[in-house]
C-alpha cells in the first residue's frame, strides 16, 4: 500500500512538473501543456495531468484529469477549439483606402492558399499584404478592396469572409456540384477547337451546366460540367472517343478526356492550373522577366520575387502554383502601386529545405511566369447574357471561329433559364489584334442587346525604370536581416507604430 501511495505521489509530482515545464513533456503533448497552468487556475477543484509510462512507450499519450465535477472536460474542449479555430479580424478603420483582413491560426499546410482563395472568389483585390508562418503559428494581413477600388461595406461579404476563414472544419462541397460530372479536357490549342468540342457535346444532347477553359502557349485545358444523367458510362465512352482525336490534333502531343465526379474538383481555377502545369513543355525554356528566384543561404530560404502589372487574382495564381509545386511560404510581402504589383515570398520545400540548384530555380521561375500569363493577355472580352437553350455554346463559338477569333479563356455558367458566358478572344494567333469588322459580325449574328464588348489590353511586363534598377538587381530584400523586413511591413500595414 505504501509503495502504491508513493508511486501515485511521484506520478502526480511529475505531472505538475510537466505542466510547469513543457520541455519535460512528450512532443505530442507540448502544445497543450503550454496552456495547462492557466487552465489549472481557471478550473475549480483539483485536477492534474498524468502520462503513464506504459502509454509513452507505446506512442500513445493520454490526458487524465481528476476532478470530481468533471468540469475540466469543457475547458479542454474550449482549449482545442481555440487552438484550431482561426481568428479573423476585419477592420475598416486602420487604412483609409482599403479594408484590413487579418487571419491568425495554428499553422497548417495550405492555410495561406485557402485564405487567398476566399478573397479571389469574391473578386477582391489585394492591394497590400504581409504573410508570416514561422514557428507553429500563422498570421496573414491583407489590405483588400472590391472590384471598384472601394472598401468593403457589404455586411454579407464581410460575414462570408469571417465564416469562410474562421471555420476549423473542412469546407463542404457546394450544393450546386451535387449530381454533376466534370469532363477534364487537355490538348493542343488551335482556332475553332472550343467550337468543335461544344459541337460534339451538343450533337450528343449533353447539357453544359458550367465550363471553364484556358489556353496558353499552344495548350488548352478545359473543365466541362455535365449533369449525371448526361454522363453515364456508355455516353462518356462515346464522348471520349469523339473528342480525343480533336484534342490531340495532328501532333504527337498528349491530349485526352477524363470524366470525374464534380465533388472531386475542389476549385476550378486551381484544377486548370494543375492541368496546364502537367501538360507544360518541360524541355523548352521561356524568358521570365516577371519572376526571379534567389537563394538566401544564411537563413535557409529561397526568395521568389514577382514584378508585373497588377490584375485580379494575381496573388491567387502565384500562391496556388507554389503550393501545387510542394513549396511552403514562410514569409511574404505584397504591395501594389500605380497598377504595378511586387510580391516577395520566402519559401522552402515541404521538408524544410530551400531550393538547391539553378535548374530548380529556373523551373520555379518558368512555372510562375506561366501562371501569371495564363490570365494576362491582350484581346477583347465578350460577355453574353441570354436565355439558355440547347446548342447555344456550339452556335456562339462557331460564330467566333467563322470570324477568325481564337478563344483564349471562357467562363460559362447557367442560372435557372439564363446563360451567362464570358469569352476572352484574340486574333487567329495569340496576341494578334482583333479586327473591328469581326466584332461587328459577331454582334450582328448574336445580337446587340445580349452581347457586351470590352477591350482588355493589360501590359504583361513591367518596364524597368532607371531609378529602381538597383533595387531590382541588388539581390533583393533577402540580403538584410529578416527582423527588419518584418518590422518594416508591420509598420506599413498599420500594425505597429513608428519607433
Amino acid at each position: 500500500m505504501k509503495c502504491e501511495q508513493a508511486r501515485a505521489k511521484g506520478n502526480k509530482r511529475r505531472s505538475l512538473q510537466i505542466a510547469g515545464d513543457p520541455s519535460q513533456a512528450p512532443p505530442i503533448l507540448a502544445p497543450f501543456i503550454l496552456y495547462l497552468p492557466r487552465l489549472y487556475t481557471e478550473t475549480t477543484g483539483s485536477w492534474w495531468c498524468r502520462v503513464g509510462a506504459e502509454q509513452r512507450s507505446s506512442g500513445v499519450v493520454a490526458l487524465l484529469f481528476e476532478n470530481p465535477s468533471m468540469e475540466w472536460l469543457d475547458e479542454y474542449e474550449k482549449l482545442v477549439i481555440r487552438m484550431d479555430t482561426p481568428k479573423v479580424v476585419i477592420d475598416n478603420a486602420v487604412c483609409p483606402t482599403a479594408t484590413l483582413v487579418q487571419v491568425d491560426s495554428a499553422r497548417k499546410r495550405g492555410v495561406l492558399l485557402e485564405a487567398v482563395q476566399v478573397l479571389a472568389d469574391l473578386d477582391l483585390s489585394v492591394k497590400k499584404a504581409y504573410i508570416s508562418s514561422d514557428g507553429r503559428w500563422f498570421m496573414d494581413v491583407f489590405h483588400v478592396t472590391d472590384r471598384l477600388g472601394r472598401k468593403l461595406t457589404d455586411d454579407s461579404v464581410i460575414s462570408y469572409i469571417q465564416q469562410s476563414l474562421g471555420t476549423w472544419t473542412e469546407p463542404s462541397q457546394p450544393a450546386a456540384l451535387e449530381g454533376l460530372t466534370v469532363l477534364e479536357l487537355t490538348g493542343v490549342d488551335r482556332t475553332g477547337l472550343i467550337s468543335e468540342v461544344f459541337a460534339v457535346l451538343a450533337d450528343m444532347d449533353c447539357s453544359v451546366v458550367d465550363a471553364r477553359a484556358w489556353s496558353h502557349r499552344g495548350r488548352l485545358a478545359c473543365l466541362v460540367y455535365l449533369r449525371d444523367e448526361d454522363a453515364d458510362a456508355v455516353r462518356v465512352a462515346r464522348i471520349e472517343s469523339r473528342l480525343a482525336p480533336l484534342l490531340r490534333g495532328d501532333s504527337d502531343a498528349c491530349g485526352g478526356v477524363v470524366a470525374v465526379p464534380a465533388c472531386s474538383v475542389a476549385h476550378a481555377d486551381r484544377r486548370l492550373h494543375q492541368l496546364m502545369y502537367a501538360a507544360r513543355d518541360q524541355d523548352r525554356a521561356f524568358p521570365t522577366p516577371s519572376v526571379s528566384v534567389e537563394s538566401w543561404a544564411e537563413r535557409g530560404y529561397s526568395v521568389v520575387t514577382v514584378q508585373c502589372p497588377d490584375r485580379p487574382k494575381l496573388l491567387y495564381d502565384v500562391v496556388c502554383t507554389l503550393t501545387d509545386m510542394d513549396y511552403l511560404v514562410f514569409h511574404g510581402t505584397i504591395d501594389t502601386n500605380c497598377g504595378e504589383a511586387r510580391q516577395e515570398f520566402y519559401i522552402r520545400h515541404a521538408d524544410g529545405s530551400p531550393i538547391s540548384s539553378e535548374a530548380e530555380m529556373q523551373r520555379v521561375s518558368q512555372c510562375l511566369q506561366d501562371a501569371i500569363e495564363r490570365r494576362s493577355f491582350e484581346g477583347v472580352r465578350l460577355e453574353l447574357c441570354t436565355p439558355d437553350r440547347p446548342g447555344l455554346l456550339s452556335d456562339v463559338t462557331r460564330t467566333f471561329r467563322e470570324n477568325g477569333l481564337l478563344v483564349a479563356q471562357a467562363e460559362v455558367s447557367t442560372k435557372g433559364d439564363m446563360a451567362s458566358n464570358v469569352f476572352y478572344v484574340t486574333g487567329t494567333t495569340t496576341g494578334q489584334a482583333v479586327h473591328q469588322s469581326a466584332i461587328e459580325a459577331v454582334r450582328e449574328r448574336i445580337g446587340n442587346d445580349c452581347l457586351v464588348v470590352e477591350e482588355h489590353r493589360p501590359q504583361l511586363y513591367q518596364k524597368t525604370q532607371p531609378d529602381d534598377r538597383d533595387d531590382r538587381n541588388g539581390g533583393g530584400i533577402g540580403l538584410f536581416h529578416l527582423s527588419n523586413f518584418v518590422k518594416r511591413n508591420l509598420y506599413h500595414l498599420g500594425l505597429i507604430r513608428s519607433w
